[in-house]
């Protein structure tokens, strides 16, 4: 594939039809979950599963990689579908519009990787509980919001963070149900104060995130070789 070449230079013939085999499932498609998508798309994975259940709204112009005057409105899914396509035509994209929960039917035993873009805790906790059953890697990430710094952002196991309180919170109930090995993506950055109910950002540390996690799931799916 002509687009691929410069990356196939990179890895191999061998490797790049590894990542063209692979499946991933994603959850969260906001600042951190686009640039995860398409970094993915732009290196050749071959079969993505989006799930989110949002709206693109004009908040979410100033850090999101789908959001753009022309989006406005759209489900995310749609919109990352459509991109995502227009990277590579044979991608096999697949769009959920859900919440994820307790009562989604989803098999994670039929993806190679999962990976957790979203905020919600019950929701985060439970993605990992289900990828450790079926024996799928997972990845989660932490906060990105009230960070001004990309380079403090850093991957490791969940029990070795510090400093972001999401990350204690996940990690303080993984502990509690025994669940170890836990690969996540966090800021050793102390956040900003808030400054009423919203949650500041920006555009350069969600994104970063999301290529610093989509460079980690390729290594990953890469690493028997």
């Amino acid at each position: 594939m002509e687009e691929f070449q410069r990356f196939v230079l990179q890895i191999g013939n061998e490797n790049f039809k590894r990542l063209n085999d692979a499946k991933v499932l994603l959850f969260g498609l906001g600042g951190v979950g686009g640039s995860v998508a398409e970094t993915l798309a732009r290196s050749g994975v071959g079969a993505i599963t989006l799930v989110d259940c949002d709206c693109i709204e004009i908040s979410n112009i100033n850090r999101q990689i789908l959001a753009l005057h022309s989006t406005l409105g759209k489900y995310k899914v749609d919109a990352c579908a459509e991109r995502l396509m227009d990277i590579n035509p044979t991608l096999n994209v697949s769009k959920i519009v859900e919440k994820f929960s307790v009562d989604s039917k989803l098999n994670f035993a039929d993806f190679d990787y999962i990976i957790d873009a979203i905020d919600d805790v019950s929701a985060k906790l439970e993605i990992i509980r289900r990828a450790k059953k079926a024996g799928v890697p997972v990845i989660s990430c932490m906060g990105t919001g009230q960070k001004f710094d990309p380079l403090a952002l850093k991957i490791a196991d969940i029990s070795k963070t510090t400093v972001c309180p999401l990350a204690r919170i996940i990690r303080t109930q993984l502990r509690k149900e025994n669940i170890e090995n836990v690969k996540c993506l966090y800021s050793t950055e102390q956040p900003q104060q808030k400054h009423g109910e919203l949650i500041s950002s920006n555009a350069f540390v969600p994104n970063i995130a999301g290529i610093l996690i989509a460079r980690e799931v390729i290594f990953d799916l890469l690493k028997d070789k």
